[in-house]
């Protein structure tokens, strides 16, 4: 699925409460850049036996009182069992998700700081690393430049 059809999916699925699908639209295209600067369509994001996603936290070896809580997505089903066996959690189930959508749910889950992307299959040392409060940054900034083209553009 592409990009665009991704996120019309997103809008489609948005609640219809007659301000989440306009907000969705005005922020699409921030989450579109980001994903964009990916490799593939969807990951396999490993998931916990409860549905949900599995999240890491990882603490700094030099100040061992900072953490931060990250999620990890794979390129192939493979190389998310074998991430998943590395975490030392082999009861996972890996679902593949639409790179957007992933980018969607970063936003909406409170405590997670970000998401590793690996990108090249069979190699889990090298990942692209997306930080939370820079994609909220950048739709920030995306929804500022709607407001100065007008108030109407955003809903």
């Amino acid at each position: 699925m592409n990009l665009d059809s991704q996120i019309q999916e997103l809008i489609d699925n948005a609640p219809q409460d007659g301000t989440t699908p306009a907000l969705m639209r005005a922020i699409a295209p921030a989450i579109k850049s980001m994903a964009e600067k990916l490799k593939h369509p969807a990951y396999y994001v490993p998931r916990t036996v409860d549905g949900n996603w599995l999240m890491v936290t990882l603490k700094s070896r030099n100040m061992p009182s900072t953490e931060k809580h990250i999620i990890s997505v794979y390129p192939t089903l493979k190389d998310a069992e074998v991430g998943s066996q590395i975490m030392s959690n082999p009861t996972i189930e890996p679902l593949p998700i639409p790179v957007t959508h992933i980018l969607f749910h970063m936003l909406a889950i409170k405590t997670v700081d970000s998401v590793i992307f690996f990108e090249t299959p069979d190699n889990l040392e090298d990942g692209i690393e997306i930080f939370r409060n820079n994609l909220q940054a950048s739709i920030k900034s995306h929804i500022q430049s709607l407001k100065q083209q007008g108030p109407s553009i955003i809903v």
